[in-house]
């Protein structure tokens, strides 16, 4: 089991290249389901996720190839090909699933391409119940009969989908893709009301309309989809990962440093970079990226809440809290979408931090300094959290369980120790 060790102190200086976003790239990849041709992405990052997926796109039938290396100088990806000519399995079974929670997206186009699916109840990570009951009474507003047997969803559509009115009681960027691509092979027009607007489902459809999808309003709260006989092959880029670069951005801000990002888009960061401008973390735009730096020589704390897109990040929470950690004065981190996802507080309490949970609130009291320490990841985000802190803390820090890391942050230490960081990776027997 791989460590990460980390002696903090330095700051951070230099350019990093933002890879392909994750949640982009998971949603892209099932689209292939939906045509017998090719769909080429680019940008892709080279994540265990990823290749989670991949092995359950095979296991489907889809013919990969890859295309590419990571070339940081670049930026550009690896380049994946994915041809599923003939859907050979529409079953998606338990142990490819429970690895990873969208492995449910390939419920959507499998039921729209082949009248049924069984799919397993996904995993991932363990930050709330994040249940697929949106999905499955969205599929079954166009015509989808759903039943739950065994730990599977069993769905079928043997006359086809059609189109239908679909209004999400709650915002969900995993159902509104599902449900966005399900629509596009569907009979007739179908609106989705109270969908998400996060940047990846705005990527996903650029995709999809490529393939010959027929949407409109994607970036909006209503989209809607005219369905298609069939769609066709198409070569797209994966959007740049604004996670990764809202955490490198907060890295540069607690370290002192100042970090040129390069592919991030200030659109994509809009609420991060509004709501922490008065913490003193400054972000200019830049050509080609943005540039991250500490406006005025110290961190103040500030309040935040996590809301759906345009709104703040709940995949940022953790990442913020740890800066807020050293800040002058005192924090309010607020989560309102996942009900679990302060797993990270003790970790960071183990390293000196000040942090008082109040149900859906943490009180952060910021402290002179942190101290390295031995620390545990609990999620793909919170893994980061501890990172960041252990590049301010004194001394040395190690982190355990990376593995949650790497499922969603590519080449972490080799990007850090660029731009000065002192981090490695370590193997070790045993947990």
């Amino acid at each position: 089991m791989d460590q990460i060790r980390i002696r903090g102190g330095n700051p951070l200086n230099g350019k990093i290249h933002i890879s392909g976003a994750k949640n982009a790239a998971l949603p892209l990849m099932t689209a292939s389901l939906l045509t017998d041709e090719t769909l080429t992405l680019r940008n892709l990052p080279h994540l265990a996720d990823i290749t989670t997926l991949a092995n359950l796109l095979v296991q489907h039938g889809v013919d990969l190839h890859l295309n590419g290396h990571d070339s940081a100088e670049a930026c550009s990806g690896r380049v994946m090909e994915m041809k599923a000519g003939t859907i050979t399995s529409t079953r998606a079974p338990y142990d490819l699933v429970r690895k990873m929670r969208a492995s449910v997206l390939v419920l959507g186009p499998l039921l729209a391409r082949e009248g049924h699916a069984e799919v397993s109840l996904p995993g991932g990570c363990a930050i709330g119940t994040r249940p697929v009951d949106l999905h499955l009474q969205g599929l079954q507003a166009l015509g989808a009969e759903i039943e739950l047997k065994e730990g599977y969803v069993h769905a079928r559509a043997p006359g086809g989908l059609v189109g239908g009115h679909v209004l999400f009681p709650k915002v969900s960027v995993g159902a509104t893709e599902n449900l966005m691509m399900a629509a596009c092979l569907a009979k007739g027009k179908t609106t989705l009301a109270n969908a998400a607007r996060e940047p990846e489902v705005v990527d996903l459809a650029e995709c999809l309309i490529g393939m010959g999808a027929q949407i409109e309003g994607a970036g909006q709260d209503v989209i809607t989809i005219e369905g298609v006989d069939r769609l066709h092959g198409h070569t797209h880029t994966v959007v740049a990962d604004r996670i990764e670069a809202g955490t490198y951005a907060m890295a540069a801000a607690a370290t002192g440093g100042t970090l040129e990002l390069m592919g991030a888009r200030a659109d994509h960061l809009r609420a991060m970079i509004d709501q922490l401008a008065p913490c003193g973390l400054r972000i200019e735009e830049i050509e080609g990226g943005l540039r991250a730096s500490r406006a005025n020589g110290i961190i103040e704390g500030v309040d935040i809440m996590t809301e759906p897109f345009p709104g703040y990040p709940t995949d940022l929470q953790a990442q913020t809290m740890a800066l807020m950690t050293t800040a002058q004065g005192a924090s309010m981190i607020t989560e309102t979408i996942f009900e679990n996802r302060f797993m990270h507080v003790p970790e960071l309490c183990r390293m000196g931090a000040n942090i008082t949970v109040h149900g859906s609130s943490a009180l952060v009291r910021g402290q002179p300094e942190l101290m390295g320490a031995e620390v545990m990841a609990t999620d793909l985000r919170a893994s980061f959290s501890l990172i960041l802190a252990g590049l301010v803390a004194k001394g040395e820090t190690v982190l355990n369980r990376v593995y949650h890391l790497d499922r969603g942050y590519e080449r972490v230490e080799e990007k850090l120790a660029a731009c000065g960081a002192e981090i490695i990776r370590v193997q070790q027997n045993g947990e």
